[in-house]
């Protein structure tokens, strides 16, 4: 029997995980699908508050787990895969394993969808990204590509001019689905253009393990041309790690946990934090922030006796 368990080892999970163990909760930590979140995917962290000369990602994500184990977390591999929130203590399965808990932490985060070409994981962190604000910085007066059609697209390739030479922004369709008045200022802005009707279909030059081009194939007439880019940037939306509590917790139409009064969720006992709940900043910071919280939130409510 767990006093707390955190589902997710990103820098939520963590957080919360430091919290609650300086609490003397002795918080069990489920390392989750990928375990260390979406940071693992990234190289150099230049916004981690603390850091002048930034970080490796999967550096910051070692620091914080021994940190965590320090003060008495403990860590288990494996992706919990299903749930019983009916009653307390919860009960979580573990790849099969059945474990018990008084309160709960999801913090298992959100997934960027990708393309599916096997290049573009071998290159990801190498001139492919899935966050605009985390890399911008590094593609001063480059060209760059942005994949995607949505609000989420414009806004990475809005931000992207701040740093690039030119952004172009390739979608399958031959119009956008973004809100009209993201369309509008993509469109008004002289540093981007658009390739309709178009698909990434490779991404060059993995033998040099770095981004030098691409390869587009447009959908209406396969005609397949290459492209000499210095990063592309994926941002065709994110899928938040909550599957296996679909009718369990109140979620939004996308599948992101509600929560209120800080991490509560609607399950008295349960908690969420970071990407998991978070589909507007999806930061490193703000991501620690809720873990914080939700650790801070889960001690109140074992103090009260449950309520």
């Amino acid at each position: 029997m767990h006093q707390v368990m955190i589902l997710g080892s990103g820098p939520a999970g963590l957080t919360a995980a430091l919290y609650a163990a300086r609490a003397h909760l002795k918080p069990l930590v489920v390392d989750g699908h990928e375990a260390g979140g979406q940071l693992t995917l990234t190289t150099m962290v230049e916004n981690y508050p603390g850091f002048p000369d930034g970080l490796m990602g999967p550096d910051l994500i070692a620091a914080m787990r021994k940190q965590a184990e320090r003060f008495g977390a403990s860590f288990q591999g494996g992706a919990a895969t299903a749930a019983d929130l009916s009653r307390r203590p919860f009960r979580i399965s573990i790849d099969g394993e059945v474990a018990e808990c008084q309160t709960l932490v999801i913090a298992t985060g959100a997934s960027a969808k990708l393309l599916g070409l096997p290049s573009e994981r071998t290159l990801m962190g190498h001139g492919v990204s899935t966050c605009a604000t985390c890399d911008g910085f590094f593609f001063q007066d480059q060209d760059l590509i942005v994949v995607g059609g949505g609000d989420s697209a414009m806004e990475e390739a809005l931000f992207l001019t701040k740093f690039a030479r030119r952004v172009t922004v390739i979608h399958r369709r031959d119009k956008l689905r973004a809100s009209k008045i993201m369309q509008e200022k993509a469109f008004k802005h002289p540093k981007i253009d658009f390739t309709w009707d178009s698909t990434l279909e490779e991404i060059l030059d993995v033998n040099r393990g770095k981004v030098t081009g691409v390869r587009i194939r447009n959908l209406k007439t396969s005609a397949v041309t290459d492209r000499a880019v210095d990063g592309v940037f994926i941002a065709i939306g994110h899928t938040p790690n909550t599957q296996i509590f679909r009718g369990l917790l109140d979620m939004d139409e996308v599948g992101y946990i509600k929560t209120h009064d800080g991490t509560k969720t609607s399950v008295p006992g349960v908690f969420a934090a970071g990407d998991v709940q978070d589909r507007v900043y999806r930061q490193a910071i703000t991501a620690a922030g809720s873990g914080c919280m939700a650790a801070m939130d889960a001690e109140r409510f074992l103090e009260h006796g449950g309520h």
